[in-house]
């Protein structure tokens, strides 16, 4: 998802869509989108199965093709059992309320995870549950020993909230896409059990991290009671995501659900896409991670003053550039932008689309529909651009 900035440069700049092709340089225009790996399109394979699922009614609990996927996701994630939902913002709201029974329930979460920064506060305004911020650590984790002292105080003292819930994104996104390690998740797991709360992980961009670790997905639920799982990022299907935990949490899920205008009727045309989207995640993912290391491993070998990376922060599908110089919303616009000098000098006329993550940062995504050689491309774009800029 995009920060503030990112919404605001989107307008500025046009937003042009994923493969716009106009070239004020004359000649057709190949677009790299890596703006997020939301901007997937389906393939021949998940359009196929789309036209081809069995369906039925599925808040009825009828559609076979949608049992399909949340019997196999549940297998995946080593949980009892999954709800299959239209968004993962949906999920993370269910999880809450289903482990936030009454008004005024504390959650902690760190100040920059997506549930926080970018689905509207809807905890709060929706389920009445007051959200405690901690600082975000380098790669996404939160202090330990902060995080046991706020769990604490609100036990026996009439004073403060009732802390039930903590909530993990894995992998965090606002971090770079950085991998919460598993003994990290054991230990906030036990820390919140000791003092009665539960831990609910928001796993959007969960196989990245499983794929990262190189362990099946259930090695890092097993250390969550609850957990979201969306379909729409890597594994490339367009809509959808699942609620997994135990039996009774999904029972209770179902109703939330329902609650929030979540049932869907004929949605195994949706789940089908997930199917395929789940089968070939490994090789995917695997593949986005390299072809955001080349990326990093190249702007590095650039040594520009205008753009530092680290490529040892690298975990997943993401890039964080570091933009020195110059604004980074006026860098994406030199990305986007074709020039006759780039296909006289180049050969090529390539548009990068991007948006500013922050003031003087970018954040570069992959996903299914950058190839390796859109990842070259990319990167001799930059090469242009910030040549162009000078020393």
């Amino acid at each position: 998802m995009l920060s503030g900035l990112a919404r605001a440069a989107a307008l500025r700049l046009g937003a042009p869509c994923a493969r716009w092709l106009g070239s004020r340089a004359g000649v057709p225009a190949h677009v790299v989108d890596l703006r997020s790996d939301t901007v997937t399109r389906p393939g021949p394979a998940m359009r196929r199965a789309m036209a081809e699922a069995v369906v039925g009614d599925d808040d009825y609990g009828e559609d076979p093709t949608v049992r399909e996927l949340q019997e196999r996701a549940a297998q995946l994630l080593g949980v009892e059992q999954t709800l299959f939902v239209p968004t993962n913002t949906m999920a993370n709201l269910i999880c809450v309320m289903g482990h936030c029974r009454r008004r005024g329930s504390q959650l902690l979460l760190g100040q920059e995870c997506h549930l926080h920064v970018y689905e509207q506060g809807g905890v709060a305004q929706i389920a009445g549950v007051h959200s405690h911020l901690l600082p975000d650590l380098p790669h996404g984790t939160l202090d330990l020993d902060e995080l046991e002292r706020v769990i604490t105080r609100g036990l026996g003292n009439p004073y403060h909230p009732v802390c039930e819930l903590v909530c993990l994104e894995n992998t965090h996104s606002s971090s770079g896409g950085r991998v919460l390690p598993i003994d990290y998740l054991r230990q906030v797991h036990l820390l919140a059990q000791s003092h009665g709360a539960r831990v609910h992980l928001d796993g959007a961009r969960l196989m990245n991290a499983a794929v990262a670790l190189r362990v099946p997905p259930a090695r890092i639920v097993e250390h969550c009671d609850s957990v979201s799982f969306c379909l729409s990022k890597g594994l490339g299907a367009p809509v959808g995501a699942l609620v997994g935990g135990p039996k009774d949490f999904i029972q209770e899920a179902w109703r939330l659900r329902k609650a929030l205008g979540g049932g869907m009727r004929q949605a195994g045309v949706l789940a089908a896409a997930a199917l395929v989207g789940l089968a070939e995640a490994e090789e995917e993912l695997s593949r986005d991670h390299e072809n955001a290391r080349r990326f990093a491993r190249g702007l590095q070998a650039l040594a520009s003053p205008h753009c530092s990376v680290n490529p040892a922060a690298v975990e997943t599908n993401m890039v964080l550039v570091k933009v020195v110089g110059l604004p980074a919303a006026d860098l994406c616009q030199r990305l986007q932008a074709v020039s006759p000098d780039e296909v006289a000098q180049t050969g090529h006329a390539v548009r990068v689309l991007l948006f500013p993550w922050t003031e003087q940062s970018v954040r570069a995504v992959w996903h299914r529909d950058v190839s390796t050689q859109d990842t070259e491309l990319a990167l001799r774009k930059w090469e242009f651009v910030l040549r162009q800029l000078g020393p």
